[in-house]
Parts: structure tokens; sequence; C-alpha cells
């Protein structure tokens, strides 16, 4: 078994059912991944039927879980298919079924997919989100939500001129949720906290792998639930956009992926991507596009 420093930056060839039983335990701070969806990447990864969709992932998130350290987030994007004219439910079926395996889910954030391709379905309008389940392994974990903060905008200065009583104090909710608010907070503020949707385009930069994410969506939760130096892993790196985002922002990469094309697609996207980006991905940047709009 290799040592955590030659773990470090490096992606690996082969299945990650085979590779992820090598990485020593509890070495991981943060997976981020975008696995083969139900019956889809058939030409790459050969698919996987919706039916049969749990029962091939729960061994993978096994190891994951090994290889994450107490402390850790594991942010699974993912989205469920059409079978027969309906949502197919895999996805509902897998979050019960990481439950049962001791995950916690802890988060689902959105990714509003801002241009998304258009299209005509008879029973529905196209896709223009996707899933991206946030699971740990205790309630405790590392976040570290001032790495995302954005903008408040300029509406704060209309909103916060006048303040009303209720604005000075803090204000209950009326259903008993324990959500409560005080406007008079603001006053002064640059920048809050996004939601936990994020409008992100589609292009990503590389169009030789079938499906992959833009690389904003990756560095959002690498900011979220790391710093410099700690590791990310992906185990189905495909080109390598979770090994940018991590050089771009001064972490180390664990990367898998079966396809020997993708890895040396990969590895040429890594040699042409400077290390590190300070300005990239930072407050006042793209990170005016996520939660306030």
């Amino acid at each position: 078994m290799l040592t955590n420093s030659e773990w470090q930056n490096r992606i690996l060839q082969g299945d990650c059912r085979k590779v992820l039983p090598k990485i020593p335990d509890a070495m991981v701070d943060l997976i981020v991944t975008s696995p083969p969806y139900a019956d889809q990447r058939r030409h790459t990864y050969g698919g996987v039927h919706p039916d049969d969709y749990v029962d091939w992932f729960l061994p993978i998130s096994e190891q994951l879980s090994r290889v994450l350290k107490p402390t850790g987030s594991f942010v699974l994007n993912i989205k469920e298919r059409v079978v027969a004219g309906e949502r197919h439910t895999y996805v509902l079926e897998l979050i019960v079924a990481l439950r049962k395996q001791g995950w916690l889910w802890t988060e689902e954030y959105i990714w509003h997919k801002k241009n998304c391709h258009p299209g005509k379905w008879p029973n529905r309008f196209r896709d223009a989100w996707e899933r991206c389940l946030h699971f740990t392994k205790q309630k405790n974990f590392a976040m570290y939500q001032d790495a995302v903060m954005v903008p408040m905008g300029d509406w704060r200065h209309s909103r916060l001129k006048n303040l009303s009583e209720t604005d000075k104090r803090r204000d209950n909710s009326r259903v008993q949720s324990g959500f409560g608010k005080k406007i008079a907070n603001w006053i002064g503020r640059e920048m809050a906290y996004p939601t936990n949707v994020m409008h992100l385009a589609t292009e990503c930069g590389n169009r030789n792998h079938s499906a992959t994410f833009p690389v904003e969506l990756p560095s959002w939760f690498i900011r979220l639930f790391t710093r410099p130096d700690n590791f990310v892993l992906d185990p189905f790196i495909g080109s390598g956009t979770t090994a940018v985002a991590c050089r771009h922002l001064d972490r180390n990469y664990i990367g898998i992926e079966m396809n020997p094309d993708y890895i040396e697609v990969a590895e040429q996207r890594l040699e042409a991507t400077v290390k590190p980006a300070p300005n990239l991905f930072t407050n006042g940047g793209v990170e005016t596009s996520y939660g306030l709009k």
C-alpha cells in the first residue's frame, strides 16, 4: 500500500472498486464526484441499469467511507433518468441505502444549469438542474463557510435605509421553525452567505469526455469543505476537472479513471493549469453567480 505522500496529486487508471481498497484509511478530506448515471455513458463506462444502480454503488461508497476522514465530506453529483416515461427512483433509493450504510445525508445542493440544452419532450420540459448530495460521517465536520461568501448586492442600500422596529430586533418565524432574522445586522456588510443553489453554465471548456461538469462546481465545494494542502478524491475523475480545480486552489488530488484516453486528456489539462491561481474562484469573481442574485 502506498503512503500518503505517494498518493499525492495522482490519477490512477483502473476500476475504482479495485483501486479504492489500496488507499489508506481516513486519508481524504473531501470526496467530490459525478459517477456514471444509470444507463448513461454506455460507450465509456458500460452503463449500469437503474434497477441495479444501488447494489452497484454501495460497495464503492463503503470504501469511500473508509478512506474519508471523520470530519470529511462526500459530495455526489447525480440525476435521476427517465425510464418508461417516468423518473426512476434509483437516486432516492440510493440516498436511503447510503443512510442505512451509516452516512448522514447532511444537505442537498442544486446545480442550476443556466444554459442547458434546448429541446422538446411530450410530457416534460428540459432538465435545468442536477443534485449535489452532501453526505458526512458525523454531525461535526469541516466546513469553511466564509470561503464561499457572495456580494450582498445593491438592493441592500434601499432595503436598509429605513428600518422598521421589527427590523431592529430578532423576528422569529411565525410557524415555530426556529428561524429568525434581524435585518439591522446586515447594515455595513458587503458580503453574505450564499444559498444552496449554484447558478452555473454547463460549459466546461472540454469536449473530449462524454459527461463533464464545469470546473466551478468542484471548486466551490473544495473551498467550502477543505483547506490548502488537504486531499480531495474523485473516484470517477474522467477528464480531470476535479484535479484541475485542486491545482488552481492548492489542494492535493487523487483521481481514479478507467479510460486511458481520458487520463491523457486530464494530464494535458493539468499541464496547462496554473498553480495556484489565488484570484480564481474567489469572492467578487465567478462567485457572484452563486445564491444571491
